[in-house]
């Protein structure tokens, strides 16, 4: 069974996570956990896996839909509460498409999960235009949303520190 490249120490816990950026007519596919923010779409990579082999994974566990990876958008370096420690996370963000677009509903929202260290966690899988990413709805990490809405097309580089005051260095 591959292990995550997801690590916990007394004082901060380290995650390497990959992101597929599906845009479609305006709109971006973003997973919601029940109860929680919206985010995007993706999971940890396992040791010794590639990006992209995570990213196709991970798509296919919790979507059930096959995706090919067109160009990495974005590096980003995050930094969250996880629980009661800090946890320091590297993202790679990458644009995708469907491989066939009859796999998922192309449209309003529908169910799915995805598995967490041995727990189930429901999710919302909702197709939300990038336009009301703009007015505010909330979605992590939201340093990445400006680059979205204007596709540089260069790889973009972000620091995300959500919320500051539970990163602060000085308590670990």
């Amino acid at each position: 069974m591959a292990q995550d490249i997801l690590f916990r120490t007394e004082n901060f816990i380290f995650s390497y996570r990959v992101a597929g950026l599906l845009i479609r007519d305006g709109k971006i596919l973003l997973q919601k956990p029940v109860g929680d923010d919206y985010a995007m779409i993706g999971g940890h990579v396992s040791a010794f896996e590639t990006a992209e082999e995570a990213l196709k994974r991970e798509y296919m566990e919790e979507l059930h839909a096959h995706i090919r990876v067109d160009r990495l958008f974005a590096v980003g370096e995050v930094f969250f509460p996880w629980g009661e420690k800090p946890c320091h996370q590297i993202g790679l963000y990458y644009l995708v498409h469907l491989e066939r677009e009859d796999e998922i509903p192309l449209e309003g929202s529908f169910h799915g999960y995805d598995e967490l260290e041995n727990e189930r966690i429901n999710l919302d899988f909702c197709w939300v235009p990038l336009e009301d990413l703009e007015k505010g709805i909330k979605a992590y990490p939201q340093e990445l949303i400006p680059a979205l809405l204007r596709d540089p097309g260069e790889v973009v580089h972000f620091v995300s520190r959500q919320p500051e005051e539970a990163m602060d260095a000085r308590s670990i």
